[in-house]
């Protein structure tokens, strides 16, 4: 929050413990929704709904809408009836549908009940959606005409629909059925003659997303095409909704929180971060992953002990243990970060993945060479051992290769699987690579020695 909307709530927690509420209404009335949307955030929750109850209904509505799904909630059902029925009536269909859906059945019915019958059947119709889904995060208020229409129709159909509408940059074409037959711009209507056809301005085949499409698609086609909205068709092809690009942004921004807690081995409860609230939930969060992890990583220590007498017998092969465990993954970490990063984009198609693994393992053995050259060289000189340095160098060298090859391919078999990429955690990959890279070390450390000694 900057210094300005500081003062702003200073000065909003002053005014209503003076109960001086038309100064208040006339300080939030010249904020930006979003503005006002950050100074309810920070107000205790019987000073936030009385702000809310003093302003009108489509004020709040926008201030609202910029909250969070479960913070809307909370402060719409601490709302009287009325109040709260001002607001979500004034609420686009798919913003009250997230809200509704952080409430158990029964608040829902009964604020449902509330709206007008119109807007309360846009919202039944966008639950019944999966919320991942390109259903899920459409609006149902879009503006579309007739392939017939004229021009002149079209405009005077726009003045009429628009105002209600998510975003009237596009104009949807519909034949009798309903179906998306075409699109054409603001722009293009207006500067088109008055009595011309729409169909003869439309540009056909316009790009749609089918509403069971997965939200990160939906943002790949919004990108890809730089669309300020992507329509929604039915198996009909049957015009439902539109995705417009501030949902776009916001799915992007979800789809990446998930993805880089996942890799960090961080579970859904902690996506939003508290640092007032209790540690216990994070605890029950973290704790599972860590003993999980904790128990694999045995196995490292389990190789390490098997090959006790080596180290024994070769004392400076002990000092490599760590920088070896910490290379691998080090390297199998950034294999992941590119891959996860790769499906999640569509830069890695499914014709692809071998191709990428395959490059990810020649990265690993080339950096693997030239790492495995500058460790084995200082591990000569160091202890004096021309076979040390060989058994440090090889072994990096080859642990690098296969930890970059790890790295790659466990997001694709975990994809192949029908999950979430990003759960090949950062922590899950390296107490693999700790293992099979002390593995590979002392299996090559026995070999050489033997055959030397």
């Amino acid at each position: 929050m900057n210094q300005e909307l500081i003062g702003t709530l200073d000065q909003t927690i002053v005014l209503l413990q003076q109960h001086r509420l038309d100064e208040l209404r006339e300080l939030l009335s010249e904020l930006h929704p979003a503005d006002l949307a950050e100074v309810l955030q920070e107000l205790e929750e019987e000073d936030r709904t009385a702000v809310v109850q003093l302003l009108a209904g489509p004020t709040a509505a926008e201030a609202i809408s910029e909250l969070e799904p479960e913070e809307q909630a909370e402060l719409v059902t601490a709302l009287p009836p009325a109040q709260a029925k001002a607001i979500l009536d004034e609420m686009s269909a798919d913003d009250a549908a997230d809200l509704f859906a952080e409430l158990d059945p029964e608040k829902a019915g009964a604020l449902l009940d509330l709206m007008a019958q119109e807007e309360a059947t846009d919202v039944r119709e966008l639950l019944g959606f999966r919320e991942d889904s390109a259903g899920g995060i459409m609006t149902t208020e879009f503006v579309a005409v007739q392939a017939h229409r004229t021009a002149a129709e079209a405009i005077e159909q726009l003045r009429r629909e628009a105002p209600s509408a998510e975003t009237a940059y596009y104009v949807y074409v519909i034949d009798a059925q309903e179906r998306l037959v075409g699109v054409l711009s603001l722009r293009e209507l207006i500067v088109a003659p008055p009595e011309t056809e729409v169909r003869a301005i439309m540009r056909t085949n316009p790009v749609s997303v089918h509403v069971n499409e997965d939200q990160e698609e939906v943002a790949r086609v919004v990108q890809k095409y730089n669309l300020l909205a992507v329509p929604v068709v039915d198996d009909q092809g049957i015009l439902r909704g539109i995705v417009t690009v501030d949902d776009v942004i916001d799915v992007l921004e979800e789809e990446a929180t998930e993805d880089i807690y996942r890799a960090g081995g961080v579970s859904e409860a902690e996506y939003e971060t508290d640092l007032e609230g209790a540690i216990w939930p994070s605890v029950r969060a973290r704790l599972p992953w860590l003993l999980g992890l904790l128990f694999l990583s045995l196995l490292s220590g389990k190789v390490i002990e098997t090959f006790t007498p080596l180290i024994n017998q070769v004392s400076a092969l002990a000092v490599f243990i760590t920088t070896m465990a910490g290379g691998s993954g080090n390297a199998a970490t950034q294999a992941l970060t590119v891959m996860v990063r790769g499906l999640a984009t569509g830069e890695v198609e499914r014709g692809q993945l071998i191709r990428a693994v395959w490059r990810e393992a020649r990265i690993g053995l080339v950096t693997g060479l030239i790492c495995g050259l500058v460790l084995g060289g200082a591990a000569m000189l160091w202890n004096g051992s021309p076979w040390v340095g060989l058994i440090v160098g090889l072994a990096l060298t080859i642990n690098l290769m296969l930890a970059k090859a790890a790295g790659s391919l466990v997001p694709v078999i975990i994809q192949r699987l029908g999950l979430d990429p990003a759960v090949a955690s950062g922590p899950f990959i390296a107490t693999i690579t700790d293992t099979f890279s002390m593995l590979v070390y002392f299996t090559i450390a026995s070999l050489v020695l033997h055959a030397v000694f």
